[in-house]
């Protein structure tokens, strides 16, 4: 898919606002990267955009991101620039699984104060806000396997339909080793979250996180600094998995993207469809 053409050509362009470079797909779910001027500041419609102190920034979008937004960039001199972008719109495919325990499709009321917890170590491992940029590109965190389950997919359970996948769901064998897409900080390296089970989180930087979902054993602990390629740890089905896999997320902030943009030039796993 080609990127999309924004409503002002901006790539490169130089300002007294200093020089503007953005690359990615500006497309619902996409991950756009940049720099300025080191010392500007830089917001994507109302909200703030962390900017590192050599002018690096990125964000993710919606999956269902507005068709239109706009970047404003105040320079070092604080004159203001502001460049708007279209944003195209993605269809996405409806998933249907059925023959599913009752419990892993609505939770007994037994295990809702658990999974509230659960929902706040998550949240508290997203929180932080470094404007370091550890990272300068990413890689599939497995190789030479398939995608199960799209990012946005409709998902419909028993029949019950529910939130949309906010993963891509990479299939492989039980104990495939899973390595880090980029350099980070590991925040978050959960034993047993009731829905997604052995579960890492590493923190890349301006607010770009990526999560590990279902694993079968984890490698790194809270607060170690991983490179790229370092394995993680392993392939499972713990938590509500019904198979082993990785189901792979991507967040700005609270923002949840489609993981695979982050590796767009890369054909390292077969049959995603973009």
């Amino acid at each position: 898919m080609n990127r999309l053409i924004p409503l002002l050509v901006l790539a490169a362009i130089t300002t007294s606002a200093g020089a503007l470079e953005v690359t990615g797909r500006w497309i619902q779910g996409g991950f756009i990267s940049g720099t300025v001027a080191p010392g500007s500041t830089v917001r994507l419609g109302k909200a703030p955009v962390l900017v590192a102190p050599d002018g690096r920034f990125a964000f993710g979008l919606a999956f269902d991101a507005a068709l239109a937004t706009e970047l404003t960039v105040v320079g070092p001199d604080g004159q203001q620039q502001r460049h708007e972008y279209s944003i195209e719109q993605r269809r996405y495919p409806e998933s249907r699984i059925n023959g599913l325990p009752q419990a892993m499709v609505t939770p007994p009321k037994a295990v809702l104060d658990r999974i509230a917890a659960d929902g706040q170590a998550v949240q508290a491992a997203r929180a932080k806000a470094r404007t370091q940029a550890d990272f300068k590109d990413f890689i599939w965190p497995i190789k030479g396997t398939r995608i199960s389950g799209e990012f946005g997919a409709r998902r419909v359970l028993n029949g019950v339909p529910r939130q949309p996948h906010f993963g891509v769901d990479i299939a492989a064998p039980q104990g495939t080793p899973i390595q880090a897409p980029a350099a980070g900080l590991v925040t978050l390296a959960a034993p047993d979250l009731y829905y997604t089970g052995q579960t890492v989180i590493i923190d890349h930087g301006l607010g770009i996180t990526t999560t590990y979902l279902h694993l079968s054993k984890t490698q790194v602990k809270v607060g170690e600094r991983v490179g790229q390629g370092q394995i993680i740890g392993e392939v499972g089905m713990t938590g509500r998995a019904t198979g082993p896999h990785l189901c792979w997320r991507a967040n700005w902030h609270e923002v949840r993207f489609d993981p695979s943009l982050l590796v767009d030039a890369e054909p390292a796993v077969t049959q995603a469809r973009r």
